[in-house]
């Protein structure tokens, strides 16, 4: 692996919170982290409420991860343009995050309960 990144299971149970209301609970997110930024918490889709998310045309690209996808999450308020990204084909380093989703804690709550 990458020595830049490091990739693990998180232990207990994650949410993410939008709005007040929970679109994601899982006991199988990975925390991924990479020299320089915060720690990223990636839930499996399949614990996520997909319905409320819409892939957007906003990609980036990482040199140690691959391209990224970002997805609108739709509330009751409005909708939160790129609040969260995935790695549809993420380079073999790190390819335990494919079909995970993370998210901005600056836009969403994303906590450990």
């Amino acid at each position: 692996m990458n020595s830049r990144i490091t990739i693990r299971k998180t232990e207990g149970t994650w949410v993410v919170r939008v709005a007040g209301a929970v679109i994601g609970e899982s006991h199988a997110a990975l925390e991924l982290s990479e020299n320089g930024y915060p720690p990223a918490i990636y839930f499996p889709r399949t614990d996520l409420a997909m319905a409320f998310l819409e892939q957007t045309d906003t990609t980036t690209t990482c040199p140690y991860k691959g391209v990224a996808t970002y997805f609108t999450i739709e509330t009751k308020s409005g909708p939160i343009k790129d609040a969260c990204w995935s790695y549809e084909a993420p380079i073999a380093d790190v390819d335990r995050i494919k079909d995970h989703i993370a998210f901005y804690t600056d836009k969403v709550t994303v906590e450990s309960v």
